[in-house]
């Protein structure tokens, strides 16, 4: 979002280093007509508190060029949680710095700003205390790895500890079904990670009560907070929505690929997708219900008008050839979002083209 004639073209070269599609929204005071909208692919607000109010949870990071205390004033009404707020990134108009102002960890803004400081030479201002002590924190983890914190006062809890020099130590329930991807990841990311069996990921010896202990646990399995030892921090798997569509008659093969694809490009495979979703023109279509059946998960379908809410509330990018065929101009990723309903979701991989089929890939927040 900017304000200023020097604030879009920095917004617009952002655009062109970002692999995401990325949508920009100016003053109506710099655009001075349809046709030039049209042209810069901008779109336009009389005030700027109104366009924030009704974007802050479509999408999953904003991107704002100009003054940090317009952006801190604009926002203040609109937070709700650490945990499912979006990521708010903040750039000066000459884009020497860029600051992470909200969900540096979770909501993944720390990531976010570094990413684009290194693609436009600007100086990355990142202020989270475990972040500028070279600390892992878990809860910024916990978004790399498709994870769930619980409860959010321990996050606060753990990196305190952590900031102090307490050993951090992980505990994974090895009857998870993706267990030792876990531990690997942990691993590779320098932490101290053992397969426990369930008895003991929530058990605390006597000497173990100074040690911060993060516990990888299915969500059902989670005690009440009252039974929680103070020293443990639990994270859950998010669950994976793939939200597929495609042309009719595709083959089964061909999906199965897609999937396939999509999943190695954000470092999993097909067994980590929880749910299929897609639209309700394509209930019928073998290759999809295939699909489903091949990886034993549930494939949903959605009628026109609750994925054209999804396509409105999320500002979803649609294409001209699908809406005229089936009614709406996106299908993979409005399905998805269809899928998480009010939890909301975090796009792990927007929609992306394949030999006659298009998957996006969606974590539930």
């Amino acid at each position: 979002m900017a304000i200023t004639e020097q604030g879009l073209q920095l917004a617009q070269t952002i655009r062109h280093c970002l692999d995401e599609y990325v949508d920009i929204y100016v003053s109506e005071k710099l655009v001075p007509n349809e046709e030039a909208k049209k042209k810069m692919q901008v779109h336009t607000f009389g005030k700027l508190s109104e366009a924030v109010t009704k974007n802050f949870q479509a999408y999953e990071g904003l991107i704002f060029v100009m003054a940090t205390g317009i952006v801190v004033r604009t926002i203040a009404p609109l937070l709700q949680d650490k945990l499912t707020d979006p990521a708010v990134v903040v750039f000066d108009e000459q884009g020497k710095h860029g600051i992470s102002l909200l969900s540096g960890h979770v909501g993944g803004a720390n990531e976010l700003t570094r990413q684009i400081c290194q693609a436009i030479g600007a100086g990355a201002v990142i202020t989270t205390a475990t972040d500028i002590n070279e600390k892992l924190a878990p809860d910024a983890l916990a978004t790399r790895l498709g994870l769930r914190p619980w409860p959010k006062v321990r996050i606060k809890t753990m990196n305190a500890g952590l900031l102090e020099g307490r050993k951090l130590h992980w505990r994974i329930d090895r009857t998870l079904p993706h267990s030792v991807f876990y531990k690997r990841k942990l691993e590779q990311y320098g932490q101290w990670a053992d397969l426990c069996v369930p008895s003991q990921l929530l058990a605390v010896l006597p000497e173990e009560k100074e040690q911060l202990e993060v516990v990888i646990i299915g969500e059902r399995q989670l005690p009440e907070l009252a039974d929680l030892p103070k020293n443990i921090l639990c994270l859950t798997p998010r669950r994976l929505i793939a939200g597929v569509g495609c042309r009719r008659g595709t083959p089964a093969a061909l999906v199965m690929s897609a999937l396939d694809t999509a999943c190695r490009m954000i470092g999993r495979d097909r067994s980590f997708i929880d749910e299929l979703a897609s639209t309700i023109v394509k209930k019928h279509e073998a290759g999809i219900v295939y699909a489903g059946d091949s990886l034993v998960r549930p494939v949903k379908f959605y009628d026109n008008d609750k994925m054209e809410k999804m396509i409105e509330v999320h500002q979803l990018e649609e294409s001209d050839f699908v809406k005229e065929n089936i009614g709406i101009g996106n299908v993979c990723e409005a399905a998805a979002y269809c899928s998480v309903g009010d939890k909301g979701g975090r796009l792990a991989l927007r929609k992306t083209n394949f030999e006659k089929v298009t998957v996006a890939l969606l974590w539930e927040k």
